[in-house]
């Protein structure tokens, strides 16, 4: 598989310290700034598509990956949540904002001797 586009986002819950709810919003920043046009323009099938997202929070066991894997259009997903991301604290009121981050790359099996650059 290669990779052919990585995408960040960043995404939080400010008031429900919802670190699933963070990571989902981070996965949909990421997918915001992506359009895979390269695929049509190609040939090729999104259902041909290995999705891997990688999740950054404090606390990664707190966070439902088949929940971020079933908001993924396309391809099959693998979500990946490691200790990343940030929480901030608000002592006055005694609240954690949860804020994630998101990596999420399009890999397609080519065979990349069925390419090559124009010499012109």
């Amino acid at each position: 598989m290669k990779r052919m586009i990585l995408e960040m986002g960043a995404g939080n819950d400010l008031y429900g310290e919802d670190y699933t709810k963070a990571a989902r919003r981070a996965v949909q920043d990421a997918l915001h700034h992506s359009s895979l046009i390269l695929f049509r323009s190609l040939g090729y099938d999104h259902a041909d598509m290995q999705v891997n997202v990688t999740i950054g929070v404090q606390q990664p066991d707190q966070v439902d990956a088949d929940v971020v894997a079933g908001d993924l259009p396309r391809g099959k997903a693998k979500v990946n949540v490691v200790f990343g991301g940030q929480n901030v604290v608000d002592q006055d009121n005694g609240t954690v904002s949860v804020i994630a981050t998101a990596a999420v790359e399009a890999c397609l099996d080519i065979d990349e001797n069925d390419w090559q650059l124009s010499q012109k």
